[in-house]
């Protein structure tokens, strides 16, 4: 096996104890978990049929070559016995109650219609020892959560489901397949023995989950994020949701910042808790080592039983004066190694003070805008959830100034946020006068005196020939723009069904030798919309609740690996977004609600990424935490919040990982679009962090003019204000769809500015796999590997393809197609922007009682269900309709029953459509 070849196996070992280590335990008593050998187990729930692999949208439509559910790995477990008599009337029961896949892109069930529990059912399982009740939830891109039955809260059916099997078994446990933390009250009040959360563990999740339940594995997971009472409880829930601004109003008190500080009362789980199958005791010391350094020293014993890991998490205390903080600040954590029932492990940590150092946006310290440590005490507290963590050390602080920085993304105006008072008491005061204007430091750099084509190549600069410089002089003002456009999604310039092609996309540009870049979707595995097939990823959250960097960095390797295979420059993940809300429907692609483990998971991610050459795109930059309206509700944010909580995550990204690309979000941050954001993408990014990659747009992202609303033309402010790329358009040669080139005309956008981002983007390009192929170094190694890969894809190359006439319409005659159940047809539409009516007609000879299903997807987003139903040997027809935008489309036909004949599908252009949908 050569050095770029992918070891799948090792991979899905990998991903399997990813999956088993994010797991988290809430409660185990009676002895409920782990099974035990011999045990006849009874399985209610009918998402035990049905595994959640992923959420919804970009970050979860990865074609995978299996998916291994829960009640999968169960079955195959030789060491218990499950109730099949049970599991056969869940099964009868749910050809009568199908999986409901909803209408499509952001209108999917949050969960599955449940089966009733009867009588029947509780007699049939009497004689069982243990039950396990699987429930699942999902949500995602476009889609929030809500706090309703069957979203956050569970349904009456699935609390009666709880209740009577709680009655009925001693040993309940009760496994949450979810994206996201859910409401659990109902853990109170209808008491099951064990609670496990299992998010979404993508293709292995069920092997992880079976893992825990056997003690194959033991748990080891911690919450990444404090699971309050009511939602209410949690201090965001009443500026979450506006369809036009939301208010950042509890500042930098989010997660167990609020709650330690303010609300322990209302904590049904803390941040950083989770249980295990054994027991360990924490003995810790800290002391200050020197001006920049705090000295953890821990030795962590397993006093239990069985073998098991443990996390070990690092807490600081500031002193309260001047500047108000909360009394907890995650600044350090560590997994052991799998410890044997009496051994101990010795962990020492080595953490900068600068981690939970306070930022100080109003000058009342009297340093305005800077990193800072404050006068007193600073108290170190150690242990293995944030509530129960004990004082490890103290030492005394002097008043020091660790970063001067400068005001960015200031609100227009002032507004009410939350302080701590004496007494621990909530305080409101207001944010200050903004200083700085979104425009107010906005640089033109000194142009490349232009030369025209002097036979220099991209190769050029890479064999150190010449300078980048010298290259960049040569490319006119047009290829200058052009550059900035990316095209997708599914270009035919880069790999097969991918989101977007970069760089070289054009004749002029290609003559220089600049090669087209491949980024794909997305954080759970690379997204192929041709039908690919590719490695689901654990979810984001479950990542997290791992606290295993080392664990995360390997696994994304192997991700690193498969990208470089499939010819893909860079993955749009990590997600960095910070849970702020239970109720943000992304919340599975992102990790936690504490920025310091965000980071340092997302550095991880990355490290993994980057060793194949490939690397990741982290994202959205910043504060994308609504999906609701999430292209037009302004977030109004106080700058400390940004610096200490919503930049946090992304600045150790950028520094640890190292980053070297960013996406920025679709919505505006204090009244300006992020994309055209000269803040963000300029003074933050690079001049704060020294961050020297690209960054790109979200796709179809607007941007505005500070005060004006958003225009999906205006693209010369993100350009001006270094954002590098726009993702995407239909073909970067056109000069009319965007301002560009009015604006350069105008001298609103400089030669100088374009001359900068292009250099951003070519330094990428230097970097990347592609450039290797453009010039042909790709080693004889490397190109057996790709060769010897799997070979069960679809064949791209073979692939039906169309094109659509003069008014934008394309007929396929069905003849031939097979339409057997599980059959796919697959073909290659390049298609005008617009409304279509798809249009099928087929006729069966089976009685109008068969039902016969056809769903229609476009690039992998199901666009509808043809439902249709025998005809006695009639052709019949029916319709879907949706939009799509211009360019190449890959279409899949899923057959999901065998009975039907075709005669054509028709695509039928009715009018143009907004380029966003």
């Amino acid at each position: 096996m050569g050095r770029y070849a992918l070891d799948m196996e090792k991979y899905a070992d990998l991903a399997r104890t990813a999956s088993a280590e994010g797991c988290v335990l809430l409660k185990n008593d009676n002895s409920t978990l782990p099974l035990k050998k011999g045990d006849k187990v009874a399985v209610f729930g009918r998402m035990a049929f049905h595994y959640y692999k992923s959420g919804l949208g970009s970050g979860g439509l990865v074609n995978t070559r299996y998916v291994v559910g829960i009640l999968d790995a169960l079955r195959a477990c030789k060491d218990i016995a499950l109730d099949e008599e049970l599991i056969g009337i869940y099964e009868k029961w749910i050809k009568d109650h199908p999986y409901d896949e909803g209408e499509g892109w952001g209108l999917v069930p949050w969960s599955q219609e449940e089966m009733p529990v009867t009588e029947e059912m509780l007699q049939t399982a009497s004689g069982d020892d243990v039950a396990l009740v699987i429930l699942g939830r999902t949500a995602g891109e476009d889609q929030d959560n809500t706090d309703k039955p069957g979203s956050y809260k569970l349904t009456r059916t699935e609390e009666d489901l709880i209740r009577k099997v709680s009655s009925q078994f001693s040993r309940t446990a009760v496994i949450l397949n979810v994206g996201n933390i859910i409401d659990m009250k109902w853990v109170r009040e209808f008491d099951p023995a064990a609670v496990l959360y299992a998010w979404q563990g993508g293709q292995e999740g069920g092997n992880g989950v079976c893992d825990v339940l056997t003690g194959r594995v033991n748990p080891c997971g911690k919450l990444t994020d404090t699971i309050a009472e009511d939602i209410s409880d949690y201090p965001s829930t009443s500026n979450f949701g506006d369809l036009q601004k939301n208010y950042y109003k509890e500042d930098i008190y989010v997660g167990y910042r609020y709650f330690e500080t303010f609300a322990k009362d209302k904590v049904l789980y803390p941040f950083g808790f989770g249980l295990s199958y054994t027991s360990f005791s924490v003995q810790a010391s800290a002391e200050e080592k020197d001006e920049h350094t705090v000295c953890v020293k821990a030795t962590v014993k397993n006093t239990g039983t069985k073998p098991g890991k443990e996390v070990l998490e690092v807490y600081a205390k500031a002193p309260q004066g001047v500047l108000d903080t909360p009394v907890r600040v995650l600044c350090g954590f560590a997994k052991t190694k799998e410890l044997a029932a009496g051994e101990e492990e010795h962990i020492t940590l080595e953490i900068p003070k600068n981690t939970f150092a306070s930022y100080d946006d109003s000058g009342v310290t009297g340093h305005r805008d800077c990193f800072v440590l404050l006068e007193g005490t600073y108290t170190i507290y150690v242990g293995t959830d944030v509530r129960t963590a004990q004082k490890a050390g103290s030492y005394p602080q002097t008043f020091t100034v660790l970063e001067q920085l400068e005001e960015v993304c200031a609100p227009q105006k002032p507004f009410a946020r939350m302080t701590r008072k004496p007494g621990d008491v909530i305080g409101y005061s207001d944010t200050p006068e903004r200083i700085y204007g979104p425009y107010d430091r906005v640089e033109k750099p000194a142009e490349i005196s232009q030369t025209g084509d002097k036979g220099y190549r991209l190769e050029d600069v890479y064999d150190k020939k010449i300078s980048m410089e010298t290259f960049v002089a040569q490319l006119s003002d047009e290829d200058l723009i052009m550059l900035f456009r990316g095209e997708g999604m599914c270009s035919p310039k880069v790999t097969p069904g991918t989101a977007a092609a970069f760089a070289g996309l054009t004749p002029s540009l290609r003559k220089f030798r600049i090669p087209a870049e491949c980024a794909s979707d997305g954080p759970s595995g690379i997204r192929m919309d041709c039908g690919t097939k590719a490695f689901s990823l654990p979810n984001g959250t479950l990542l997290g609740c791992t606290f295993n960097c080392e664990l995360v960095r390997q696994l994304y390797e192997m991700t690193g690996l498969e990208l470089r295979l499939n010819r893909v420059d860079t993955l749009l993940g990590p997600g960095l977004n910070i849970h702020r809300n239970p109720l943000n429907g992304r919340n599975f692609e992102y990790i936690s609600e504490d920025p310091f483990l965000t980071g340092k998971m997302g550095a991880a991610q990355l490290q993994g990424l980057n060793i194949a050459g490939s690397t990741g795109t982290i994202k959205h930059f910043a504060a994308n935490n609504q999906e609701t309206k999430r292209h037009e509700a302004d977030s109004i944010i106080s700058v400390r919040a940004l610096r200490e909580i919503y930049l946090k995550g992304f600045e150790i990204a950028v520094k640890e990982g190292p980053a070297r690309s960013v996406m920025t979000t679709y919505g505006p941050v204090n009244g300006v679009w992020t994309a055209g954001s000269y803040d963000l993408n300029t003074i933050v990014l690079r001049k704060d962090w020294g961050f020297s990659g690209i960054v790109m747009t979200d796709w179809w992202a607007k941007a505005n003019h500070e005060g004006q609303p958003s225009d999906p033309r205006i693209h010369a402010v993100m350009a001006a204000a270094q954002n590098d790329v726009y993702m995407v358009t239909a073909d970067a040669q056109d000069m009319q769809q965007d301002d560009m080139l009015e604006e350069f005309q105008k001298g609103n956008l400089t030669r100088g500015q374009l001359q900068r981002n292009a250099i951003n983007i070519l330094q990428f390009v230097l970097k990347s796999p592609a450039m290797l192929y453009e010039m042909d170094r790709i080693s004889p190694e490397e190109l057996k590997d790709r060769k010897n890969a799997a070979k069960d894809d679809p064949d791209v190359s073979k692939m039906m393809k169309f094109v659509t006439d003069e008014q934008g319409n394309i007929r396929i005659s069905g003849g031939g197609w097979d339409t057997h159940q599980g059959k796919e047809i697959l073909a290659d539409l390049d298609m005008k922007a617009g409304s279509y009516e798809l249009q099928m007609k087929v006729k069966s000879n089976l009685d109008d009682l068969a039902q016969l299903p056809v769903t229609v997807y476009l690039d992998n987003i199901i666009k509808g269900t043809l439902s249709f139903r025998g005809s006695k040997g009639q052709w019949v027809t029916q319709q879907i309709r949706f939009d799509t935008f211009e360019g190449h489309h890959y279409m899949k036909l899923y057959f999901g029953a065998t009975g039907l004949t075709v005669d054509h599908i028709a695509f039928q252009l009715s009018g143009g459509a907004d380029k966003e949908q």
